[in-house]
């Protein structure tokens, strides 16, 4: 049996250098397809049941092994839908078995990708370049709260963004000590107040316009929103009433800029804003001036909180003696038209609207096995699960997806090569193998004649 053994052994190790070249020809095929898992080839020795002193070296068998878990480089996409994974997991995705009136139709297995070339549809699914659907979390654009607890196909919906009525204004400014007001004059104590009952009441006519804004100082505006989008400007002035302790403030609001004779203009906000003499705001004491309705120019806003935080509204000397603003700013917006799409951190999927607004629309999860590399294989760069590989654990994406980001193929060319070369001499040397054992059986057949 030695000769034919020797030819055996010889066939064996042709047949898995033969299977390893076909792994090392894919790899080089696949080196420029996006989140490809190149497939390394194992081997190993296989050793017949022989007595001591009569052991043979033994043929030898070819395995693949995955390499789902090895990581191929990230590089930047100009296409804000595409992501890639850095570190483990997979994507979930689903295949498409049909369509009704133009709609896909879902059914089969969840499968698992690293492909994440995914785009929208002309109905709005995010699909990859080998045609599997994305799945994640619906998410609700107002709170940015998961909407359910199971994954789903994610559609994005192209629908105009409703309108999101003001409900809080953040209003962060320094107030000067001594307002420089035009009736202030530093030689005459208090003119820089505002003072008088035609000034300082819940009202100021327009007739006694230029008397108050020649005691208060501008406050800067602010554009806010009511239930339906429409804008409402809110232009506030402010007035000093007293330096004693407590130093106390009052604001105004525009309420009618058409007002004419004794007709009320400006509006009082609140007459107790008040300040200790380290110019720390003491009163309202949260700092928030609740549910203040503006009216302006026949326009009622809902109920919104005027929030100066507990630092953010202070007293401080400025020689310039008017309003420093540091932040002003308000929660609500118009309807906005839908614009674009793109994932951002950690795999929220963010909608973009014309009115500047940028919404989340879903979340993308990752899935995980105990062994991803016992995962089956499939067209398309897809995965799919089996009993060696584990259940699929939905994890939260942290860090690990990055928007507008592609992950390469994890084949190294020059790798393959190296491998293809060590490929063919260990395939001619067992050609050589075939060749002395089929010279030494025609020796053998040269004695018999």
């Amino acid at each position: 049996m030695g000769i034919f053994g020797a030819m055996t052994t010889a066939i064996s190790g042709l047949t898995a250098q033969s299977f390893a070249l076909e792994n090392i020809s894919g790899n080089i095929a696949n080196s420029r397809t996006t989140g490809f898992k190149r497939v390394d080839t194992s081997f190993a020795d296989l050793v017949p049941d022989l007595p001591p002193k009569r052991e043979r070296s033994g043929s030898v068998g070819a395995f693949s092994r995955n390499t789902a878990t090895v990581e191929g480089d990230i590089q930047a996409s100009q296409i804000g839908t595409h992501i890639a994974i850095s570190g483990e997991g997979f994507f979930p995705v689903r295949e498409p078995t049909g369509d009704v009136a133009g709609q896909p139709v879902f059914a089969g297995e969840q499968l698992y990708t690293r492909r994440g070339d995914f785009e929208l549809d002309r109905n709005g699914y995010l699909v990859n370049g080998t045609g599997y659907y994305l799945m994640g979390y619906p998410v609700n654009p107002l709170n940015g709260a998961v909407i359910g607890s199971a994954i789903e196909v994610l559609r994005i919906s192209p629908n105009n963004l409703p309108a999101r009525a003001t409900s809080e204004i953040e209003y962060n400014v320094n107030l000067p000590k001594y307002p420089l007001t035009n009736n202030a004059k530093p030689t005459v104590p208090g003119s820089e107040l505002l003072t008088g009952p035609l000034f300082t009441g819940a009202t100021v006519a327009a007739v006694n316009e230029n008397g108050f804004l020649d005691r208060t100082i501008a406050g800067q505006s602010v554009t806010v929103y009511d239930a339906a989008g429409s804008p409402v400007n809110v232009q506030i002035r402010w007035g000093k009433t007293t330096n004693a302790s407590p130093e106390t403030w009052s604001a105004y609001y525009l309420s009618d800029s058409a007002a004419t004779g004794p007709a009320p203009k400006w509006t009082q906000i609140s007459n107790t804003i008040q300040f200790n003499a380290s110019g720390q705001l003491t009163n309202p004491a949260t700092g928030i001036i609740p549910a203040f309705a503006f009216t302006v120019n026949g326009v009622t806003t809902p109920a919104i909180d005027i929030n100066f935080g507990t630092v953010g509204l202070t007293q401080f000397a400025d020689p310039n003696g008017q309003l420093v603003p540091n932040r002003i700013s308000q929660n609500g917006y118009p309807t906005g038209k839908f614009q674009r799409v793109q994932v951002g951190e950690g795999g929220r999927v963010m909608g973009s609207y014309s009115n500047g607004q940028t919404v989340p629309l879903a979340q993308i999860p990752l899935v995980q096995f105990p062994a991803d590399n016992l995962l089956k294989r499939g067209d398309g760069g897809i995965f799919e699960q089996t009993l060696e590989s584990g259940q699929p654990l939905l994890v939260d994406a942290g860090r690990n997806i990055l928007g507008g980001s592609l992950e390469n193929s994890n084949s190294d060319i020059a790798d393959e090569f190296s491998k293809m070369i060590i490929t063919q001499q260990a395939y001619s040397a067992n050609t050589r193998v075939v060749s002395t054992a089929q010279t030494m059986l025609q020796d053998v057949i040269n004695i018999i004649r």
